[in-house]
């Protein structure tokens, strides 16, 4: 029999792959894409993911495969394709990427803490023998790991039983009960048995219409009736009594025993939407919205098309119409957003048309909502998911017959992966794995990002605009306010000026909602002492703590470190402490103030931090149960309201300051994304900048609404400096408690470099913030032509990286790449 061998990815930031001897009664068993688990070191146990079986005889000792987790793969050809194309383009382990990519529950390791999941039956005779000592033995001990539970019952072979388990809700990964709500329960009225015979539901209607006091409870049975095609089916209580039914009739029907209440557990993952399904040939499209219909359905196969569509201008339609297109053909499509806050809107728009089809995936939802997702995706085509909407992590979903990618608002930084590895872009990894499944790609936004644009123009990307607003409703008035001359005129009420009271005033007596925009969380950016100017600064990071009211504490916003607000300064003793600055919390205080009978409400990271906050704060404004909504950037990005009329940007010289290349476009694209939410039908809205430097050319192109001049102007001074898109930058960042073992490295590293590259090597240098979370930092940038083939560079920069930390005096130090850095 032949002896054959198994290279395998594990979760791990590990180089490559590792090899393993498959036992011969797994042969013909084990495929590639399938999960089979693995001692790695002395050891630990981990799920890894076989990538090729072969019989090349290693020429090391290999330990056996200990067990297979997957009868058949549960990641493709095409998923590993892509997989290794990321780690390879970003600079990072596959490892790296597979940690991302699969969800938590099919990444079960030998550390990995298990309990019963809460809602467990508790039917022991459905379970396998195996199962059942697992289920005895966490009742017993409610927290164990596998490796626990391998030593106590004595199994040779856990993993395989405790997955089976996780999988089919048994037990659950204990760091899922923190993150777990409540299953959400619907209530429902069903008609007792007795009543739906005809005689007995005459009798019922006879005496109702008898007694007069009754004819409340008879007008609701009648509409019940009506609802429930005659007492067929269950009515939603909501639905019911949102037909002006009285909540006392329908107690008091419950109490005879007419009806029956029924508390049904609905999945996490079906949003109830409207209960007749509406048909894509009702959607009109005008002119401008048709001829981008036509462009991007007759693009070729992996085509890249850039929709640039103003706000408002209809660009959501085009995406419905686009999408019934590849459903029709049986397929599916991928829509990617920058923030998981832009998701409600849009599900309950796509679900108007597409029913139960539609999926969502985030990173807000549950270990075990995720792995849901995951599996009805690839699942056969009657019961699949076909349609896919969420943030950046969606594109690692496991589509099985992908047609359609569309990146909406694709010119976003929150696309862009940070930390950890992979550090990879969401809008141009989605557009190579279009590319892998001949599948089409339409970027869209009201502002292009740079890069895309500059593709567009020059033949790469195909191009389609619709300049106009749908309907024909008008671009809103933007007016700036120099707020030099406001003060000297005495015209400011603390941080809002006159101009700007004067509107919000006007749009709440006619009946409107206002959006105020302020880039800044908290109360205050800092607390400054008025005798010696000490600004209390992080522990742990070289920056300035944040003034929170809310928790009346000093707040680092890079690594969480807080303080109670200090009596005396810390370095002088002096009382006299002022805030200075302003963020949302400040702003949502002094609303309060200014319009006492308004309804105000902050969207920021503090105020959404908890599960569904997002959600519940864009229904209260979209019910006008808000008034004035305050927030970050959070209320910039797509968002539609019908009932604004005016928005206020209150400090827009700190969007054009920022020292870095991209601080123009990002400032014109951040105003004018959050302009576009005034007057967005017939009505045509205002928005009110304050500046102290009204003059800034962004700012003009902002009132000019000019995307044309912002873009002449960057893409001039970019091929001057050379920067992208002319130019395609790595930016290293090498980390290290010790500056002075960061200093020596970082040298060492750059002039390693620059033996290779001699003038793409630019610094090392210390970024802005210079030490974060108790580690210094510092930055290297190589910058290669826009069409210098960089893999082979790639290579020869890992290695350097590599040989530097093979020195011991380096060991330490942390080297992190980020490709195409945003």
């Amino acid at each position: 029999m032949n002896t054959y061998f198994a290279d395998v990815i594990l979760p791990l930031p590990l180089p490559g792959t590792y090899t393993y001897r498959v036992p011969q009664e797994y042969n013909g068993r084990l495929y590639v894409g399938a999960r089979v688990v693995v001692q790695f070191g002395s050891k630990k146990i981990y799920s890894a993911i076989v990538r090729r079986i072969h019989e090349e005889v290693p020429d090391h000792s290999v330990k056996y495969i200990l067990g297979i987790l997957d009868q058949t793969p549960l990641v493709d050809e095409r998923q590993l394709r892509f997989w290794e194309w990321l780690a390879e383009y970003y600079m990072c382990h596959i490892g790296d990427v597979m940690a991302v990519a699969l969800p938590a529950a099919f990444r079960l390791a030998s550390e990995t803490i298990l309990t019963i999941h809460p809602d467990f039956s508790g039917a022991l005779d459905e379970l396998s023998a195996h199962e059942q000592a697992v289920v005895q033995l966490l009742a017993e001990h409610p927290v164990m790991t596998p490796d626990d539970i391998a030593k106590a019952l004595g199994f040779a072979k856990v993993m395989p039983i405790v997955s089976g388990m996780v999988e089919r809700g048994i037990v659950v990964l204990h760091e899922e009960l923190h993150e777990r709500v409540a299953p959400r329960t619907v209530s429902w009225i069903v008609l007792d048995e007795r009543y739906r015979d005809e005689q007995q539901c005459k009798q019922l209607f006879d005496q109702l219409e008898k007694d007069s006091r009754s004819h409340k409870q008879l007008a609701l049975m009648l509409r019940y009736m009506q609802m429930s095609h005659f007492g067929q089916q269950a009515v939603r209580k909501r639905d019911l009594l949102q037909t002006e039914s009285s909540p006392s009739s329908l107690n008091t029907l419950l109490k005879r025993g007419v009806f029956i209440l029924e508390e049904r557990v609905e999945s996490r993952l079906e949003e109830p939407g409207d209960s007749l399904q509406k048909s894509v040939d009702g959607i009109e499209l005008n002119d401008e919205q048709q001829a981008a219909y036509d462009y991007c359905r007759c693009s070729g196969a992996s085509a890249v098309t850039l929709l640039h569509g103003v706000t408002s201008s209809g660009k959501t339609e085009v995406y419905i119409r686009l999408i019934a297109d590849t459903l029709a053909a049986g397929r599916q499509a991928l829509f990617l957003l920058p923030e998981i806050a832009l998701t409600t809107q849009l599900i309950n728009r796509l679900r108007r048309y597409f029913g139960d089809r539609v999926g969502v995936y985030h990173s807000r939802f549950s270990i075990s909502q995720r792995a849901e997702v995951w599996s009805r995706t690839a699942a056969d085509a009657d019961n699949r998911y076909n349609v896919l909407i969420g943030a950046r992590s969606a594109i690692f979903l496991p589509f099985r017959d992908l047609d359609l990618v569309i990146v909406d608002e694709e010119h976003d930084s929150s696309f862009k992966q940070f930390d950890p590895a992979p550090r990879y872009h969401g809008r141009d990894a989605a557009i190579y794995l279009a590319r892998l499944h001949n599948a089409r790609t339409v970027l869209g936004s009201a502002t292009p990002s740079i890069e895309s644009s500059f593709n567009a123009r020059n033949g790469k990307y195909g191009y389609v605009t619709m300049k106009h607003r749908y309907g024909g409703g008008p671009m809103p008035e933007v007016l700036c306010v120099d707020m030099r001359e406001a003060s000297r005129k005495k015209e400011l009420h603390g941080h809002f000026s006159q101009v700007l009271v004067d509107h919000i005033t006007e749009a709440l007596a006619d009946g409107h909602q206002a959006i105020l925009f302020q880039n800044r969380r908290g109360f205050s950016p800092r607390l400054e002492c008025d005798d010696c100017h000490h600004i209390p600064q992080c522990r742990n990071c070289d920056v300035s703590l944040v003034y929170h009211k809310a928790t009346n504490s000093l707040r680092c916003h890079y690594c969480g470190y807080s303080i109670p607000i200090p009596a005396e300064c810390p370095a002088c003793h002096s009382t006299h402490l002022t805030m200075k600055g302003f963020g949302t919390e400040r702003v949502e205080e002094d609303l309060a103030i200014l319009f006492p009978d308004a309804r105000v409400a902050r969207m920021d990271l503090d105020s959404t931090i908890q599960k569904n906050r997002h959600a519940q704060l864009l229904s209260d404004f979209e019910e006008r149960r808000i008034d004035i909504l305050v927030g970050t950037q959070m209320v910039t990005k797509g968002l539609d309201f019908s009932h604004v009329s005016i928005v206020g940007i209150l400090s827009a010289d700190s969007l054009v300051s920022y020292p870095d290349f991209r601080a123009f476009e990002r400032a014109f694209q951040q105003m004018m994304q959050v302009s576009g939410r005034a007057g967005r039908r017939e009505d045509r809205g205002k928005v009110i900048i304050q500046a102290y430097n009204p003059w800034h050319q962004a700012i003009r192109n902002v009132i000019d609404n000019d995307y044309d001049a912002m873009y002449s102007s960057q893409i001039n001074e970019r091929r001057v400096f050379r920067y992208p898109p002319f130019c395609r930058i790595i930016d290293i960042t090498l980390r290290h408690r010790d500056a002075e073992v960061l200093n020596g490295a970082a040298a060492t590293f750059a002039a390693h470099l620059r033996q290779h590259f001699a003038g793409r090597v630019v610094g090392p240098e210390y970024p802005n913030v210079p030490r974060i979370r108790s580690l210094y930092l510092k930055k290297i940038m190589l910058r290669f032509d826009r069409n210098e083939p960089i893999a082979q560079a790639k290579g020869v920069i890992l290695r350097l990286g590599e040989e530097l930390r093979a020195d011991k005096g380096y060991a330490s130090v942390m080297i992190h790449y980020d490709v195409d850095p945003q």
